[in-house]
């Protein structure tokens, strides 16, 4: 059975940015708010799950090759 988990950028400030996720592209109803100084992520349900995992993980990959924090995204695994 695959995972997946979808996000996108709600909001970015000078010292975080917080993506809607969800495991459906239409139902992103959960919040990931990421540290931009140490890079590291909170919940806004304060719910540590695999698709909060997998989401972070992600956004964290696609900022390592970018250089910049990602509008939108997702992982499948």
């Amino acid at each position: 059975m695959a995972a997946l988990v979808f996000f996108r950028k709600i909001a970015e400030e000078a010292g975080t940015v917080v993506y809607a996720f969800g495991e459906d592209s239409s139902e992103m109803t959960r919040q990931l708010i990421m540290d931009k100084g140490n890079r590291r992520s909170r919940s806004g349900d304060g719910n540590v799950d695999h698709s909060f995992l997998k989401a972070s993980r992600k956004i964290n990959s696609m900022y390592d090759r970018a250089s910049e924090w990602p509008e939108r995204g997702m992982s499948a695994s």
